[in-house]
């Protein structure tokens, strides 16, 4: 996932003329269409960040982010609007904001498009590049910024990892945790950032093969969850480490559950996938 460093160009939109579309089911979204992107959403970008997420009835993977996106701006309180494309009922408005596939999500700051994500990605890591986004528009004079003040370290990390450098982001949330060590965001960022370390250069589907056809080889498992959870595949990748769980004894059990409970951090607490897992995960060891 790469968080911007800057705004982009401004795309210009002007030549869209389609009528309205259809949008998705989920009616805490404003559908975007070419009649009114220019009205209600470049308009809306000059005072508050627009986010743009881009799916498609052939993908249940893109519906779901949208999903997600939604109950992150009801809980933001609408500091930020969300819009909801369809790209296969408004193609010209897709290929204006660069759509390849979907899921993609894009934010609109002061009517310029910042790409933000074009994969799956599990609730917590979608918060963190929202919350990029409000502090970047705010540097803009667009919105305002979050209530607590960052942390330099915390900074520091963020730098990091625009920059591709993950070792260094992830010494940097060491340090904030070695100071703060209840900093919850400190928590999830380093979760996060250790995630990227262990999935950097892996190839997903030589993994994924390898990993179904060699149930016993728990580094190939772990490897398998690591990318199945990067790509939004929550209940996959707990499955996948349960049952390393049951399967293994002693220091390789021991292993498994570590490296479970270091996924259950990347994904909300209340999240019911996660509260089935804790529960299985009592019950698998005791």
């Amino acid at each position: 996932m790469t968080l911007p460093p800057n705004f982009g160009r401004a795309v210009d939109l002007s030549g869209l003329g389609k009528p309205p579309a259809t949008i998705s089911n989920n009616s805490s979204v404003l559908p975007v269409t070419a009649a009114n992107i220019a009205s209600q959403f470049l308009t809306v970008s000059q005072t508050k960040p627009v986010v743009i997420a881009c799916w498609s009835a052939r993908s249940q993977e893109s519906q779901v982010v949208v999903d997600v996106l939604a109950k992150l701006q009801a809980a933001d309180e609408d500091r930020w609007l969300l819009g909801s494309l369809n790209v296969d009922t408004e193609q010209d408005v897709a290929k204006a904001l660069q759509v390849r596939t979907v899921p993609y999500a894009v934010a609109l700051v002061n009517e310029q498009i910042v790409p933000l994500f074009e994969q799956s990605y599990p609730e917590s890591q979608i918060r963190l590049v929202i919350d990029k986004v409000l502090a970047l528009a705010a540097d803009q004079g667009v919105g305002a910024a979050g209530e607590a003040p960052m942390e330099p370290e915390e900074e520091e990390a963020l730098n990091a990892l625009e920059a591709g450098n993950f070792i260094e982001a992830e010494a940097a949330y060491l340090k904030l945790l070695a100071r703060r060590p209840q900093d919850n965001f400190a928590k999830l960022g380093l979760a996060q950032t250790q995630l990227l370390i262990r999935t950097a250069g892996l190839n997903a589907d030589s993994i994924i093969s390898a990993a179904d056809t060699d149930p016993l080889n728990l580094d190939l498992q772990l490897q398998c969850a690591d990318l199945e959870i990067s790509r939004g595949d929550v209940e996959l990748a707990f499955a996948r480490v349960l049952k390393c769980v049951r399967q293994f004894s002693g220091a390789d059990q021991t292993r498994a559950k570590t490296h479970l409970l270091e996924l259950f951090l990347l994904v909300d607490p209340a999240d019911p996938r996660l509260i089935k897992a804790r529960s299985s995960l009592a019950s698998a060891l005791y």
